[in-house]
């Protein structure tokens, strides 16, 4: 079958397909912004059900025909750069009537065609300006989208779910006042922590979450990385992003690592070290979290933390994560204040340690702490000090432990004291500013 016949196939498919059966997100692709939407996220986390989504909304308002969707996953497409106007073609072919200015287009994980961009500027610039595309590398999409479409364009985050979309996605009612309905939210946070919020692990078994979550590590592994960038020292690569899993919510010490191989008689250079970090960030496994410094220099070269895209993926990766709650929890309350858009830091003096400093147009507007349970004293009061250093750093006059279960309001040197539960903090969805 030659390449146009089969596009016609599938874009033909797509119109006769009726409703998907997917679940709105928290955030939505906007429509009709005269912006191409570039939708950039790990493998898995729901990008396609995001745009199906955007599918199932503009059905009901314009003819489905006015619509294509291709997914460059499919195996059946082997489309080069200088064959991507097939798409166009087969598509006048088939409703040679259609106004092209009308048509929304929707290209799936379209980093997988080398020089896709050229095409995109220029069905934008002459045909319509309604495109959504979707990306799992970062570095490709957005260093093509700098280049090439820049001012064209408005780029939006994908993550695997927020624990109220964990929530909504299994009918859980979010009650906090009811103690029936508290009982199963403090379940089904135990659960979050442990298995994290990629869509697909809630329609499985338990016994087969780990199995299928190590499958996800694999494509990131092989695919996203070795294939991608020509990885040839590839025991090492697995060995360094496993350790990187391993180290989430602490310091990350890249001159720690190459001891580490050195000492087993690994060969590494720390530049190829430097490189698997930025692939690892790159097809969004890990981010890395700076510490807050006025200094745009010292913030980029001082220390480090850095945090798994899923505490799922951890704890599949890395077994004894899920037995660590607290590890579990702060790399949770990372995603959520990351995935509303926010600027993050955390702070460090001496000996006192703020987990995360928001900040808004320069200035840090809120402080956070995590600790999955107060009630040793000496925990309490270690993880409240550095709070509230913070908060009297920053002018705060209120800083947050996000905690497990504990809910307590004290102060201390005249900053107010929150300590709030994950499931009552993130039960609800936030206000996101997702471009």
């Amino acid at each position: 079958m030659i390449k146009k016949e089969l596009l016609k196939q599938i874009i033909r498919d797509f119109h006769l397909q009726p409703v998907f059966d997917v679940r709105p997100r928290d955030v939505q692709v906007p429509l009709e912004t005269g912006k191409i939407i570039s939708l950039m996220g790990v493998r898995r986390c729901g990008k396609t059900s995001m745009l199906l989504d955007t599918v199932n909304r503009l059905a009901r308002t314009l003819d489905k025909t006015l619509m294509v969707f291709i997914n460059f996953e499919d195996e059946r497409l082997d489309l080069a750069a200088n064959e991507l106007d097939l798409i166009i073609q087969a598509y006048r072919e088939l409703y040679p009537g259609k106004d092209l200015a009308r048509c929304h287009l929707f290209f799936d994980e379209i980093q997988n065609v080398d020089g896709w961009e050229r095409f995109v500027r220029r069905v934008y610039d002459t045909l319509t300006q309604n495109i959504v595309l979707t990306g799992s590398n970062s570095r490709l999409l957005g260093s093509e989208i700098a280049t090439s479409l820049r001012g064209r364009t408005l780029g939006m985050e994908v993550f695997p779910l927020s624990f109220s979309e964990f929530l909504r996605f299994q009918d859980l009612k979010v009650d906090v006042h009811s103690s029936s309905d508290l009982a199963l939210i403090r379940n089904a946070q135990a659960d979050f922590l442990r298995h994290g919020g990629f869509p697909e692990t809630l329609s499985i078994d338990h016994k087969h979450r780990t199995w299928l979550l190590q499958e996800y590590f694999n494509v990131l592994l092989y695919r996203d990385i070795v294939e991608r960038y020509k990885v040839q020292n590839v025991v090492t690569l697995k060995y360094f992003l496993k350790r990187l899993v391993s180290s989430t919510t602490k310091q990350l010490s890249i001159h720690k690592i190459f001891n580490e191989l050195k000492s087993a008689n690994i060969r590494v250079g720390k530049n190829t070290l430097y490189d698997f970090l930025d692939y690892a960030e790159t097809v969004y496994l890990a981010q890395v979290l700076y510490r807050y410094d006025q200094s745009l220099v010292t913030r980029e070269l001082g220390e480090k933390k850095v945090y798994a895209i899923d505490t799922g993926l951890c704890d599949a990766v890395e077994y004894r994560f899920s037995h660590d709650m607290g590890k579990a929890l702060e790399n949770a309350v990372f995603l959520e204040l990351r995935r509303t858009g926010a600027e993050l830091f955390f702070y460090r003096s001496q000996n006192l340690e703020c987990d995360f400093l928001r900040v808004e147009r320069g200035r840090v507007v809120e402080a956070v702490q995590v600790c999955f349970d107060l009630s040793d004293p000496e925990t309490r009061r270690r993880e409240v000090k550095g709070l509230v250093a913070a908060c009297s750093i920053f002018g705060l006059s209120k800083g947050t432990v996000i905690t497990g279960d504990d809910s307590h309001q004290w102060s201390v040197d005249q900053v107010q004291v929150d300590a709030v539960p994950f499931y009552r903090r993130f039960s609800q969805p936030d206000h996101i500013d997702a471009f």
